[in-house]
């Protein structure tokens, strides 16, 4: 049976927007995710939305030690990790997209893998918040968005997966044939679908947060 969320308290709603940060998104990046870059205007105009309505807004950036003493095996699998050109704190690459910059009191929680909540004080903060539902957005559909969908599930939050407000890259030829972005994408929010989240569109999600605000 599909995983559904019929309605969103906004009192009680976080959106998570992941890794919206330089090095993904900005034109020229080393990571680009073009189809996260192309949903940059209509994230912004949600998350203000649901500013509006009282939801909490916490943001994730991807970020290392400079001396490479918290990658781990990302050092194997991205060169520009590796060449220490992407993913290092402290520089413009992991501060968070202009277009979407946190608002004042809005958090940036740094995190070293792919799930927000792995090695990080998220948890923490939702729970002192008392958040129930989880919001996800933002880039890789299938790395860090799915990882802290699957991980925020684990930990008993209802989750929301924005369909249009994610997004990823096209994949090399791996030994299995390559895969452009768009399918990458699709068949991420299938799995999500069945097993972890309730995917819907942004506007979807603001209608179902709307019915929970008086009138």
């Amino acid at each position: 049976m599909p995983y559904r969320c019929d309605a969103i308290d906004p009192k009680t709603t976080a959106v998570i927007v992941v890794d919206m940060q330089n090095d993904f998104v900005a034109p020229g990046a080393p990571l680009l995710s073009q189809m996260a870059q192309d949903l940059v205007p209509r994230l912004a105009e949600t998350l203000d939305t649901c500013r509006e309505r009282g939801m909490r807004v916490v943001f994730t950036s991807h970020a290392h030690r400079s001396d490479g003493s918290d990658m781990g095996l990302y050092d194997d699998l991205y060169p520009p990790i590796a060449e220490r050109k992407a993913l290092i704190d402290g520089t413009q690459g992991v501060a968070i997209y202009p277009p979407l910059a946190p608002k004042d009191g809005e958090h940036v929680i740094k995190k070293p893998r792919y799930s927000a909540f792995f090695g990080t004080t998220l948890d923490i903060m939702l729970r002192e918040w008392g958040i129930k539902t989880v919001i996800v957005a933002g880039t890789t559909t299938e790395n860090c968005c799915h990882a802290t969908a699957r991980d925020a599930m684990f930990h008993n939050y209802r989750v929301v997966f924005l369909s249009d407000g994610t997004g990823t890259f096209d994949y090399p030829d791996m030994g299995f044939g390559a895969m452009p972005a768009q399918e990458v994408h699709q068949a991420t929010l299938r799995i999500l679908a069945f097993s972890t989240a309730h995917v819907m569109s942004c506007d979807e999600m603001l209608e179902r947060s709307n019915t929970a605000v008086p009138a």
